[in-house]
């Protein structure tokens, strides 16, 4: 395994990311999940295929997951977009790239079209969880649940053998995210991937990214019997296969 670096944001703020130093002019990018880290199967298969395809990687941890500083309910979608943004910048510069997103990491990535819509080149969503906050869990939330996260702040949601920490200032900011009601014209090729036995985000919500792009080449790969992590051998090995597919139409 790569040895992992620290990006220092400011002085009370440092980002946890593995890279390649490729100098090469395309990179590969993967943003993880809610509460996930860069030391899953997802990221470090992601980095192997990048190193035999000669590509640069970069993978990082928003700050408040895995060994980035920060505390993690008080981080939010507009604080872990900004974050990506900034290792991006710092990291792949002015390079072009595919983006990967991971559950809400395709939330995350969609917030950086704005910022680098030229330069991504393709987008490969996986258990796509675009506006969970509000579709998944807000507006399902029972009355209970509600009044628990009005009056303290937070509550602790158990979901498919997942304990999330949910404050209400998340739920807040996750509703000023709104992606789902935005055009994307990039002329990229864009594929979800989604579990066919997902457990946490229904498999629609792919469908709902598709619509969001207009002009690109697009497709959906369900996985049969795919969970929602898909990082088992065999659905990691459908998502290098379509990532191979991807790099030798852009390269």
């Amino acid at each position: 395994m790569k040895k992992f670096k620290f990006l220092k944001i400011s002085n009370t703020k440092k980002l946890r990311y593995i890279d390649n130093y490729s100098k090469e002019k395309l990179y590969l990018i993967f943003l993880p999940g809610f509460m996930s880290d860069i030391e899953g199967k997802k990221p470090q298969t992601l980095l192997r295929f990048a190193n035999k395809k000669k590509i640069g990687f970069l993978a990082l941890e928003y700050s408040g997951h895995g060994k980035s500083s920060g505390i993690f309910t008080k981080g939010n979608i507009s604080i872990w977009s900004n974050d990506a943004k900034k290792v991006i910048r710092k990291i792949v510069g002015k390079k072009n790239f595919i983006l990967i997103g991971s559950s809400m990491g395709a939330w995350i990535a969609l917030n950086q079209f704005k910022y680098f819509k030229t330069q991504i080149k393709a987008f490969i969503g996986i258990g796509s969880a675009p506006e969970f906050l509000t579709r998944l869990m807000w507006n399902k939330f029972p009355k209970k649940i509600k009044r628990e996260i009005l009056k303290t702040g937070k509550t602790i949601i158990k979901n498919g053998g997942y304990e999330y920490p949910i404050s209400l200032q998340l739920i807040k900011d996750g509703k000023k995210n709104k992606v789902l009601n935005k055009k994307i014209n990039s002329r990229i090729f864009v594929t979800m991937i989604h579990g066919q036995k997902d457990e946490v985000v229904p498999i629609v919500f792919s469908r709902y990214m598709l619509k969001l792009f207009s002009e690109a080449k697009k497709k959906i790969l369900i996985i049969k019997n795919g969970d929602h992590s898909l990082s088992d051998k065999r659905p990691l090995k459908k998502i290098v296969k379509e990532l191979d597919i991807i790099v030798k139409n852009i390269t």
